[in-house]
C-alpha cells in the first residue's frame, strides 16, 4: 500500500507543493461508506504510484484542512493539480471513475509538461 497518511502538519508539503496530481480521501473512522471506499483509495495508490501521490486525510484529526476545504460530507475525494482542487466526488464511487479521473489529470500534465513522456 502507497497510501500517504495526510495530516495538518504535512499537508502543504505533500499536496499544495506536489509537482504531481495528488488525490485526498477525506475519512473518518465512524464513516461507513468510508470503509467502502477505503480499499478502492489504497488500490488507486499502488495502481499510480510513480505518477501520483494518493493519500487519506482523517477529518477528525485533521478538522482544520478539512474546514479549509468545505468538506461537508464523507468519503470525499479531492483532486489538486499544481496545489489547486480541480475535482472532486462525494460519497462511494467506483474505482473506474476515481481512475478515469486520475489518468485524465496526469494526461493534461503531460500534456503540458515539456518533459517527453
Amino acid at each position: 500500500m502507497n497510501t500517504k497518511k495526510l495530516t495538518n502538519d504535512n499537508f502543504d508539503r505533500e499536496v499544495l507543493a506536489s509537482q504531481t496530481p495528488v488525490v485526498v480521501d477525506f475519512w473518518a473512522a465512524w464513516c461507513g461508506p468510508c470503509r467502502i471506499v477505503g480499499p478502492i483509495v489504497d488500490d488507486l495508490s499502488v495502481e499510480f504510484a510513480d505518477r501520483a501521490l494518493v493519500g487519506k486525510l482523517n477529518i477528525d484529526e485533521n478538522v482544520e484542512i478539512a474546514n479549509q476545504y468545505g468538506i461537508q460530507a464523507i468519503p470525499a475525494l479531492l483532486f489538486f493539480q499544481n496545489g489547486a482542487v480541480v475535482d472532486r466526488v462525494v460519497g462511494v464511487t467506483a474505482k473506474a471513475i476515481l481512475s478515469d479521473k486520475l489518468n485524465a489529470l496526469l494526461t493534461s500534465t503531460n500534456a503540458t509538461s515539456s518533459q517527453s513522456a
